[in-house]
């Protein structure tokens, strides 16, 4: 594939990102179908980095007057949860840890336990309705994750929070930096800096 058609894949898909919500993967295939690609293979999609690039670019240039404010919206509901479930170290990740979310991003949690059903019970003493789901965790195993839903007063609406329940052994290998040397997740002091600084 030209180096052309990847970025105007990319380009697509931050579009499909920021103004649907949708998942980078989802987004990259739905783009490359638009533009006739529907064969493509995923090795053969734009890298999410590229895409990231993207929307970044996408949000300066559309989202400037809205987007800054949805992000801290979404970031003190990451820091209420995770003060919350600060005993299973807590990790934010995704969109509003990058800096990229909007008001149609969930919040992403990862919680680091020793055992896997601790953090459920907690929400069962906190008396927090949530759902379980699962997705494939960093050893291809399938992991629980417990979805809740919580108002958000700044938004107006309520805020989807995913707790990914984690191995602890899990937590040394998840710090380590992307290819650009940015952190893919961050505890909740780095979460707290970065709101005190009002950094994207």
């Amino acid at each position: 594939m030209s180096s052309a058609l990847t970025e105007e894949i990319a380009a697509a898909a931050a579009r499909l990102v920021v103004e649907e919500g949708m998942e980078y993967g989802p987004a990259k295939r739905r783009a490359a179908r638009t533009l006739g690609r529907s064969s493509t293979r995923a090795s053969e999609l734009p890298g999410n980095d590229l895409v990231e690039d993207e929307v970044r670019q996408y949000l300066a240039i559309f989202c400037a007057e809205t987007q800054p404010r949805e992000l801290a919206a979404l970031r003190t509901v990451a820091l209420v949860w995770m003060e919350r479930l600060a005993e299973f170290r807590p990790h934010l990740t995704g969109a509003v840890w990058r800096g990229t979310a909007t008001r149609l991003n969930n919040v992403h949690l990862e919680l680091f336990c020793d055992d896997s059903k601790a953090a459920e019970l907690a929400l069962i003493d906190r008396h927090v309705d949530y759902d379980v789901g699962s997705r494939p965790g960093p050893r291809g195993e399938p992991i629980d994750v417990l979805s809740v839903a919580h108002a958000c007063p700044d938004l107006g609406e309520h805020v989807t929070v995913h707790l990914s329940v984690l191995d602890h052994d899990d937590l040394r290998g998840a710090l380590k930096p992307d290819a650009g040397g940015r952190s893919q997740r961050g505890d909740l002091a780095a979460l707290r800096k970065l709101m005190a600084a009002g950094a994207e």
